[in-house]
């Protein structure tokens, strides 16, 4: 049985609402200094908690760090914003949209 996306009620394999939300986020990346003098990098701007855990999921495996979601924000160890948004561009979103 094929699998059918909730929203546009099309197949999930020709299905285009993936693309369409990372097309119209405004995604925000910014560095805050933590306890002892750690920094940490924070990302909001995600539609749902689903997207923010696969985004999390993708780039704590790439980087090699701990994160956490807070409060909608996605929180990862070390100060990484220029290599946050090269893995993000990887990953579809667009250029123009993240603001670092």
């Amino acid at each position: 049985m094929v699998e059918i996306c909730p929203v546009c009620h099309l197949p999930k394999t020709i299905c285009t609402c993936g693309l369409r939300t990372k097309e119209s986020q405004q995604i925000k990346i910014r560095t805050e200094r933590k306890k002892f003098k750690k920094y940490a990098t924070l990302i909001s701007g995600f539609s749902d908690l689903s997207e923010q855990q696969e985004v999390l999921k993708y780039l704590k495996k790439k980087l090699a760090c701990g994160g956490t979601i807070k409060d909608n924000v996605i929180e990862l160890q070390g100060e990484q914003k220029e290599r946050i948004k090269k893995l993000l561009i990887e990953k579809g979103y667009l250029e123009e949209l993240i603001d670092a």
